[in-house]
């Protein structure tokens, strides 16, 4: 029986990517999955058939509707939280209604999700943020907003790793580099360049990824708290 038979997980940015990558590790797993996404329609419903998980529209810009997903998903045993974007460009000459947005996605909705999933969590239960890289190391000009979310998390899982640890509840943060994605394809116009800081010169894959966030959520990690997880290539060594 697969340790996450009968579990119930809610994945925050699931339908595409990285976030599908996850959903798919857990349904198979064994695990009752749900997760929520904003655009991506249609490869929500397809994942859903695929997997048997349950598919929520959800914008992860909306406070209200985050904690209200997150509370009427019941007692969860795994929260992930992949929601995210990215805004890049010159500092300068950005929409700050723009950057608050993306703040809103990167930043608040995690913190808000995982407070309000540690309130109905039973005893040992899992939370798990995707973050980047980017929080540690910016090589590049243009990606300051997205840094600054970034860096943010890895406080959020500090200080609440403090606030859930008596209940053996875990926080960790999985800092990916480039993953090969439809936002970041491995033959895109950036490829040689993020290539060119790494030791491994590939893309990860997303069910790489997906693997880190599984290790974390079962029981070999319940002594993992608070902690990031880069999984790179050496992209920040």
């Amino acid at each position: 029986m697969s340790i996450f038979q009968g579990k119930s997980v809610l994945v925050l940015g699931g339908s595409r990517g990285i976030g599908a990558a996850i959903v798919r590790r857990f349904a198979t797993e064994g695990a009752a999955v749900t997760f929520t996404y904003a655009g991506s329609r249609a490869a929500a419903d397809q994942l859903a058939a695929e997997t048997g998980s349950t598919a929520v529209l959800t914008d992860s810009a909306n406070r209200d509707a985050v904690i209200a997903r997150v509370r009427e998903s019941g007692p969860l045993d795994v929260l992930v939280v992949n929601a995210g974007i990215g805004v890049f460009g010159d500092a300068l000459e950005q929409d700050p209604d723009v950057i608050d947005r993306l703040f809103q996605i990167n930043i608040q909705a995690p913190y808000h999700a995982s407070v309000e999933a540690a309130r109905q969590m039973p005893e040992g239960g899992r939370i798990i943020v995707i973050g980047s890289v980017n929080g540690d190391r910016m090589p590049v000009p243009g990606m300051a907003s997205y840094a600054v979310s970034k860096s943010a998390l890895q406080g959020l899982a500090r200080g609440l790793a403090r606030d859930f640890g008596p209940r053996g509840i875990t926080i960790n943060i999985v800092q990916p580099g480039p993953i090969d994605t439809d936002a970041n394809p491995e033959n895109g116009p950036m490829k040689d360049l993020m290539h060119s800081f790494m030791a491994i010169k590939r893309h990860g894959r997303p069910e790489e990824v997906a693997g880190m966030v599984a290790w974390l959520a079962g029981p070999e990690a319940g002594f993992v708290t608070g902690a990031m997880h880069t999984i790179d290539g050496a992209f920040g060594a």
